[in-house]
């Protein structure tokens, strides 16, 4: 699909460079997920990062700062006599806003705008009587052809719509979905799929080569399909992108709502104790994987009244014996 011109990212897009950003994928990565250019991608977290670290929610306000900034640029022309003058003397004499910007920094003037500015004074209430100079004779700016929002997880549905037997923990076979991924800095996209059973606190984790959608769905199937799961909650990483396919059905947390999957998030720590941050993935196998799956499983857990969670799976029919 063509990359989209740089026009403003939605919040749902800045949402999705956040996680992306976390999970280790390039900006040339993220521009083909989002379809949009690298260059737009590059620009947003440049905008959008605070020391060095993208954070949606701030790029949200620091976005709608500089909107707010380019209203006030109009009153700007407004409120200097002498700017104004100079502007609408140029635009008589069929000079184009680049031309009249260009000029107040060639003849060092005392005032400066950017032709963005003059444009954005012409198409307001207050330039509209001399867009008849403009070559165009555009009284507002062109008009770009409307495009479809797109969803970036199709058909999501919202974790508040969960059954209750699923978020007060009251029924068996509701599960949580999540991923480790490989350090950053040896550039592996290997990571672990991980599924925890909210009531037994049953822990799975199956080696993925990628987080390509396909991946993630295809070690939710295999996770999932032989034992009891009525419901899976994931987070809002591409890799959920095809749920669908996933034979569980599934529900998703809110922006930066962790806490809502929080025992996929702890099990997700007693594996870093046999994985620390910083390994690459590739170099893990799934035996060894289940090796610390068994260790994890078999203990002896206070909240399950000292009964393990593969104890209590069996006894409860999330697995066959």
């Amino acid at each position: 699909m063509k990359s989209k011109k740089y026009e403003g990212l939605s919040n749902d897009e800045r949402n999705e460079i956040q996680i992306l950003k976390v999970r280790g994928y390039s900006i040339r990565e993220i521009a083909q997920v989002l379809h949009r250019s690298p260059n737009s991608i590059s620009y947003e977290i440049k905008l959008g990062s605070v020391n060095g670290e993208y954070n949606a929610k701030k790029a949200k306000n620091k976005a709608r700062v500089r909107r707010k900034s380019r209203r006030f640029q109009q009153f700007k022309i407004e409120k200097d006599p002498s700017l104004k003058a100079y502007v609408v003397d140029g635009l008589k004499k069929h000079w184009n806003p680049d031309e009249i910007s260009g000029s107040m920094k060639e003849t060092n003037q005392p005032f400066y705008v950017s032709k963005t500015q003059i444009y954005e004074w012409l198409y307001s209430s207050y330039g509209q009587p001399y867009c008849q100079y403009l070559y165009s004779k555009r009284y507002h700016s062109k008009r770009r052809k409307p495009v479809a929002k797109r969803a970036m997880i199709p058909n999501r549905v919202s974790i508040a719509k969960r059954p209750l037997g699923a978020t007060n923990r009251s029924r068996y076979g509701h599960w949580e979905g999540d991923t480790v991924v490989s350090s950053k800095k040896n550039n592996s996209k290997a990571a672990l799929g991980v599924f925890v059973e909210r009531k037994v606190k049953l822990g799975i984790a199956r080696c993925i080569p990628d987080l390509r959608p396909e991946s993630f769905v295809r070690a939710s199937n295999n996770s999932l399909s032989d034992k009891l799961a009525l419901s899976l909650s994931l987070d809002n990483g591409i890799e959920n992108k095809q749920h669908e396919a996933i034979t569980a059905k599934t529900f998703f947390c809110d922006p930066y709502s962790s806490w809502q999957k929080g025992s996929v998030e702890n099990f997700n720590k007693m594996i870093r104790r046999y994985i620390p941050k910083g390994t690459d993935l590739n170099t893990v196998t799934q035996a060894q994987v289940d090796e610390y799956l068994a260790i994890i499983n078999n203990k002896p857990r206070r909240s399950l009244g000292y009964k393990s969670a593969l104890q209590l799976a069996y006894e409860k029919g999330i697995l066959r014996k």
